[in-house]
């Protein structure tokens, strides 16, 4: 069954890759991490529409192209309604007996097309109940026009649109609870995960595929606009969770569940960082700790711990 697969890791690593080496995502990129771990995960031929972004211009630079499954790139605001025509057109060709087989489709989108710009679409394709599944790889702003924030950036983060100077110490609001929004539509699953860990991320990628419509939200560390060194991608996601900023869960027909390491900081309340650890590695949170905005560092561990206590209480764990 699905929801017992486990990725086995020497038959993986023998699978051809469907995004294939030499694309120019910047070293230290999170998110060609991420898709090579969920392109990892199918296990039918997929289809996949990209919206504008990173990952979009970094991997099809005119005339070449990174990928080696059907790919379209859409603008910001229409990924999910073309997903939603594609899947439409399959549907009528597997009727009529033009194909044989059903292929996946996977909608790919930055948190500028997913929080923002785009967020009608995926809305309108979740309500409809569309055989889709929608990958969020998260990197907290508008990364490829310029860092600008988004409705993803975290509150107190440097943007160039929400500098950190005398009057504004980053950005004063906080990240939309995306995950909630989605999982209101009354969509079969969702989940976070990171690209630390990989098993867990394969195994969420895998329901995903075969439970639509579905959402896949992945923190997507940026060392660009985060501003840390390109060997700390791997760290600063796994001290997202450990921190509990980004707790790794699924939400499966109703039911709510910890998984991975979040469920081991759940179990050992010890376990749970202080949100510092985090913040201190990365230059967009540098000036929180200066003396006039320690406050806000305060603000976002309040946050942080309030989340955390609403998911233990989701999952039946709250002490």
């Amino acid at each position: 069954m699905t929801e017992r697969w486990v990725p086995n890791l020497k038959q993986l690593a023998k699978k051809p890759e469907l995004l294939s080496p030499g694309h120019r995502l910047c070293a230290g990129c999170a998110a060609g991490t991420i898709i090579r771990q969920v392109l990892k995960a199918v296990d039918d031929p997929v289809v996949i529409v990209n919206a504008t972004g990173c990952l979009e211009v970094a991997t099809t630079i005119f005339p070449y192209t990174a990928w080696r499954v059907p790919w379209i790139h859409n603008a910001f605001e229409n990924a999910a309604a073309t997903a939603a025509g594609i899947v439409a057109a399959r549907d009528k060709m597997h009727h009529e007996g033009r194909i044989k087989q059903k292929y996946r489709v996977l909608v790919i989108g930055g948190d500028g097309s997913t929080y923002d710009i785009g967020l009608q679409a995926i809305s309108g394709a979740f309500e409809r109940g569309e055989d889709i599944t929608y990958l969020l790889y998260d990197n907290e702003a508008y990364m490829n026009t310029g860092i600008q924030r988004s409705g993803g950036t975290p509150h107190g983060a440097w943007t160039t649109t929400t500098p950190a100077g005398k009057v504004i110490p980053g950005k004063e609001l906080y990240k939309k609870p995306i995950l909630d929004i989605f999982v209101a539509h009354g969509i079969p699953y969702a989940a976070t995960a990171t690209p630390s860990r990989p098993i867990d991320l394969m195994k969420k990628a895998r329901k995903a595929f075969h439970k639509t419509p579905s959402f896949l939200h992945t923190l997507t560390p940026c060392n660009r606009g985060w501003r840390f060194p390109t060997n700390l991608t791997i760290k600063i996601a796994q001290l997202a969770v450990e921190t509990c900023i980004f707790p790794l869960v699924e939400y499966e027909d109703g039911q709510w569940r910890l998984t991975d390491t979040s469920l081991t900081i759940a179990k050992n309340p010890q376990k749970k960082k202080p949100i510092e650890e985090y913040l201190k590695l990365q230059g967009r949170f540098k000036h929180l700790f200066t003396p006039e905005n320690r406050h806000v560092i305060k603000e976002i561990q309040e946050d942080v711990d309030r989340r955390w206590q609403q998911i233990l209480e989701r999952t039946g764990l709250k002490p």
